[in-house]
Parts: C-alpha cells; sequence; structure tokens
C-alpha cells in the first residue's frame, strides 16, 4: 500500500498534454455475473489510499453512506460504493480511497486497489449510451486494457451529488436573469450531474445554451459553428461568447480544447472559462497556461451565474 500510495504522491502532474493517470480498483465479485468488474478514477482526486478504518455511523443517512472517520483531526464522510452502486456482492470492502475535490474531502469504500495506469484521454471513450442510461450517468468514460479489460471510469461529482445533497434548490431561484438577448454559452462536461447544474443556472440567466459530452464533441461542434459563421461573413463571437469547459473529459480534455480555441483565429474574442472540480491553485495556473480566462469551482452555482454575468457584457 505504501508503493501505491508514493505513487499517487509522484504521479499527479499531466495536465495540459491531454493525458491523465487512473487509480483502477473493484467493488468484489458480481454475483450475478460471476465478474470482477474493474473502475477508476482520476489521481487528481485522490489524496490517499488506506485499510479501511473504524467507522462511526450516524442516524438518519442515505443507506450507502457508513458513517464518518477523523482524520487528522478532520471529519470525513465514508461512502460505500458496492451499496451506492448497487453491485450484488458479498464482498466486505477493505479498503477506503480518500479523495479531494471542490474542496471537499471523503472516504470511498471498495474492495481492493488495483494499480495506476498512465494513459492519453483519447484513449478514453464515451460509454455506450444504453450503459450511460443504466447507470444513470455513473460512467463517465471507459478504457480497454491490453488484457481485454474493460476499466470504467466513475463520475464521483456525481457521487458527491447524490450521497451529500449539494443540490440547493434555493440557489436557482436567486440567481437574477441577465436580461440581455443575443448571448450564448456553449460548455462541455461528460458529468450529467454538472451538465444539469449549468444548464439550470444558464436557463435562470436566461441565456442561451448549447452543449458537449467531452472536449472532442466540443471542438467538432465549434469547428462547424466557426464555418457557419465564416459563410456568413460573420466573426463566431457574435453567436457564441463563452465557452466554459471542464477539465476531465474523455477523448480530448478541457486544457486542449482550450489550446485549440485560442490558437485559432476565428475563435477570437470568445472568452474560455474553465469550470472544475480540480481546484487547485497548480489546476489554475495550468490553466491560464493554455489561455483559460477565468476559473470557476463546481457545485457553485451563484458564483458560476455571477461570473457568466460579468462576462456576458
Amino acid at each position: 500500500m505504501s508503493d501505491l500510495l508514493q505513487s499517487i504522491d509522484a504521479r499527479t502532474r499531466l495536465a495540459g498534454t491531454n493525458k491523465l493517470e487512473i487509480l483502477m480498483f473493484s467493488l468484489g465479485l458480481d454475483s450475478r455475473t460471476g465478474r470482477t468488474e474493474t473502475f477508476g478514477i482520476n489521481v487528481f482526486k485522490v489524496r490517499e489510499v488506506m485499510r479501511t478504518p473504524p467507522i462511526t455511523s450516524a442516524p438518519e443517512m442515505p443507506s450507502s453512506v457508513m458513517g464518518m472517520v477523523s482524520l487528522r483531526g478532520v471529519l470525513v464522510p465514508v461512502i460505500d460504493l458496492v451499496r451506492y452502486t448497487g453491485i450484488p456482492s458479498d464482498t466486505t470492502p477493505e479498503v477506503m480511497i480518500v479523495t479531494e475535490y471542490n474542496g471537499r474531502t471523503q472516504g470511498l469504500l471498495v474492495a481492493a486497489v488495483d494499480t495506476i495506469l498512465r494513459l492519453d484521454w483519447a484513449k478514453m471513450k464515451v460509454p455506450p449510451a444504453m450503459l450511460a442510461q443504466n447507470m444513470s450517468g455513473l460512467i463517465t468514460a471507459v478504457t480497454e486494457l491490453a488484457d481485454g479489460r474493460l476499466v470504467m471510469m466513475m463520475d464521483v461529482e456525481k457521487i458527491l451529488s447524490d450521497t451529500t445533497g449539494t443540490e440547493d434548490e434555493d440557489v436557482y431561484r436567486h440567481v437574477v436573469p441577465l436580461g440581455k438577448e443575443g448571448r450564448t454559452v456553449f460548455f462541455a462536461d461528460d458529468s450529467s450531474t454538472a451538465r444539469k447544474q449549468i444548464s439550470r443556472t444558464l436557463d435562470a440567466l436566461g441565456v442561451h445554451h448549447i452543449q458537449a459530452v467531452n472536449g472532442r464533441q466540443a471542438w467538432e461542434t465549434l469547428l462547424r459553428l466557426a464555418d457557419q459563421s465564416t459563410s456568413r461573413g460573420e466573426p463566431l463571437v457574435q453567436s457564441v461568447q463563452i465557452v466554459l469547459t471542464d477539465v476531465e473529459m474523455p477523448e480530448m480534455d478541457g486544457y486542449m480544447l482550450t489550446r485549440r480555441i485560442k490558437s485559432d483565429t476565428r475563435f477570437k474574442g470568445i472568452k474560455v472559462l474553465m469550470h472544475s472540480s480540480l481546484s487547485g491553485d497548480s489546476n489554475q495556473k495550468l490553466g491560464k497556461s493554455v489561455g483559460v480566462d477565468e476559473y470557476v469551482s463546481k457545485f457553485e452555482p451563484q458564483r458560476l451565474a455571477a461570473t457568466l454575468a460579468r462576462l456576458l457584457v
């Protein structure tokens, strides 16, 4: 376990190269299929991995929230991913992956961790629509290993939203409509939870929006929009004023998308707003290095609305 922890600590600076590293883990033997499937989480979001510590249970929690533990004086909620996913397994989770993103820390109980895999985002594919629908958006990307195994990337933002109730309905009611016509935001995010939040924020602002599920789809759509604008003899900025992008996305990440936008004169004047749960200083500096205009953390609809309203003048 210590070697794995050292690997996690030493390998978290790949952004900007369209590469990532994922920590692979399993949730035990699925009694329906007799198979042990492999899942993954971006190393950027992993703080540490440890044996499952004693957990203090708490009343009136969702069934998948086992309770809390104290890690160096900080109380951390613990989520059992076997229960959360509904996989029928008799395996007792022996490992806790401590994740940290968007200013929140939580423990995820899993059966076992495997290893760390380094790969290009281009090798991470969008899951088939049927799988994505059946898993309610939990699986955001899939990649195939050399031995034929498929690794499914989990949307940890959805897990956090589902188990901690981060969605506050009052937030959207307090968003002040922009009151201006002809404003469009193009956004890209592989998380269905994030796309829903962004859409609701833009609807509350009264701003037209177009969306994509990853950077590659966003880039291809933007190219088509640029061609259409060129054929009309007008700059694209008249049709799209802001591109809002996540960082982690299959096929093309947000850094690569931003670099391409900023290096193409057809997108001159369009602001790029990075919207990510990877909100640390190093990530923001990487965003600035590829041309990001501003950076907003996820799960903050009011801050996102305020930033968009200021930029959409």
